[in-house]
């Protein structure tokens, strides 16, 4: 896990980059605390923070190819490269580090390695005067482009790139751009799961799935822990991943008498788990907020509200380790939200759909900024490719049988958690947590009504759904103009845009 900078001409005429690669790369400090480089070319460069998961000793970037013609920068983890690795002829690999892999599968296959990935990535490789950026099937790794005076500058997060240009673009999940072949697509979500073929014991296909999902995102240099929220899905990962760690470590926040913590502390026990836990206090929700929006990089009221708690267990965990798993992906693939039972057969799988496909810029977002602002990496298990077409080939009527939401899901978590933990009754992280309700009261007092008739429609169309919502924006305007929500995700779809 790590993020990066680069700039590409892709206009031979112009003149040289208006901004210098350090200065963007300086923003992202926070992704790579355990070293930088960077790789200057005549018509590119490559900068790179690094956090070191694999092949800590020799896995540092820029990486280049043994005769130096390409380089690579690359943020994310692919889970079988050691097996790639292994069928890899000729040269023999130089290091222990996923990163290179990729570099040696796209010398021998092009474009079409990505095919051959299993992870989660964004990465961007310079093949002489070429450039090839990608980012993977579900965009759970972040990737945004924008362009000045001839050049494309690509980067992990949007404040690295608001010195160049305030014109971002999110470059799209399942694509890969080649300088000279442009903008294509190589992963469909629905494609991928179509057609629906269910299994005749979908409890035990999900059950297994999960198992593998799980035991391919164990894999690291450095020890794995996992966040516990005491909910259903980060229970079951954790649950999952006891067989394989000796002394795994739980992590778990919410405010003084949260049912979080009272459940995590259940699951934790009932696992044998190491645990740390921390309670806060509004005061100290209110004074970390508009660090948590600067990283967050949005002010859609629903990830902010999550994002408080996201942050400080990210912090709790990154004095113990530098890798977690977390729950994220559940409620959209085994339909954990009440307002489906209202949706018809097609209406309802076309749903499920809809919103996985929208992760990469909301709840994956959120995610990924949080634990990154501490160093540390999450990784998600529920959006395995393998689990997502069992999944998506449940049909809907096996769902809605069920009493609760995610009903196939709770049946396979039966016999590996208490049954109360099983069978608990979904609550949002940040409702769990206690900070919900907390920031609805203080944007009450903070938002007047006329300042919210008056102010709710933006400049770009979009209106602000509550003055919750409006009180983060606020917040969001300090670090971001007002062009950056052209290119934001969110939970829902807004009433305009």
């Amino acid at each position: 896990m790590c993020g990066f900078v680069g700039c590409f001409r892709e206009d031979r005429s112009a003149g040289p980059p208006s901004v210098a690669l350090p200065v963007l790369l300086r923003t992202l400090r926070h992704r790579g605390p355990d070293g930088s480089g960077f790789h200057q070319g005549a018509s590119a460069a490559l900068g790179h923070v690094r956090l070191a998961i694999l092949d800590v000793a020799g896995g540092g970037q820029p990486m280049g190819s043994d005769e130096g013609r390409r380089w690579i920068v690359h943020n994310g983890e692919i889970y079988n490269f050691r097996e790639l690795g292994a069928a890899l002829e000729g040269r023999p690999l130089r290091t222990r580090s996923d990163t290179e892999v990729i570099l040696r599968l796209y010398e021998d296959f092009g474009p079409s390695c990505l095919t051959r990935f299993d992870g989660m990535y964004a990465f961007a490789l310079l093949d002489g005067h070429d450039l090839f950026l990608a980012r993977d099937p579900l965009g759970v790794k972040p990737l945004y482009i924008c362009r000045r005076e001839g050049w494309l500058y690509f980067a992990s997060e949007i404040k690295a790139l608001l010195p160049v240009s305030p014109n971002i673009q999110e470059f799209p999940p399942g694509h890969w751009y080649h300088s000279r072949q442009g903008l294509r697509r190589f992963f469909d979500l629905k494609g991928w799961t179509t057609p629906r073929a269910p299994h005749e014991e979908p409890v035990a296909a999900v059950r297994e799935a999960m198992r593998e999902s799980v035991r391919k995102r164990m894999v690291s240099d450095v020890p794995v822990g996992v966040f516990l929220s005491g909910g259903l899905d980060s229970s079951l990962v954790a649950a999952l991943m006891r067989p394989h760690v000796e002394e795994l470590h739980s992590f778990s926040v919410g405010m003084e008498g949260s049912e979080d913590l009272a459940f995590a502390r259940r699951v934790s026990e009932h696992l044998g788990t190491i645990h740390h836990e921390k309670t806060f206090t509004e005061e100290e929700m209110r004074a970390v907020l508009p660090e948590v929006i600067r990283h967050l990089e949005s002010f859609d009221f629903a990830l902010v509200r999550s994002a408080i708690a996201n942050f400080m267990v990210a912090e709790l965990a990154a004095r113990t380790l530098k890798v977690v798993l977390v729950g994220e992906g559940a409620d959209e693939i085994f339909a954990g939200y009440h307002y489906l039972k209202g949706l018809s057969h097609q209406e309802y799988a076309d749903e499920l759909m809809r919103i996985t496909a929208a992760l990469h810029n909301s709840n994956l977002q959120r995610v990924d900024r949080m634990t990154m602002a501490h160093g540390i990496e999450g990784r998600e298990p529920f959006l395995d490719l393998a689990l997502l077409r069992v999944a998506f080939a449940i049909p809907p009527e096996v769902h809605r049988k069920d009493r609760m939401e995610k009903g196939v899901l709770r049946r396979a978590a039966e016999g590996l958690l208490p049954s109360e933990v099983v069978w608990r009754s979904k609550e949002k992280f940040s409702r769990g947590a206690g900070s919900a309700q907390v920031f609805e009261r203080i944007a009450e007092r903070e938002i007047g009504d006329a300042q919210f008739e008056r102010g709710r429609v933006l400049p770009n169309g979009l209106q602000l759904r509550s003055k919750e919502e409006m009180w983060y924006y606020e917040v969001f305007r300090r670090f971001f103009p007002d062009s950056v929500a052209a290119c934001l995700g969110w939970t829902a779809q807004p009433q305009a845009r």
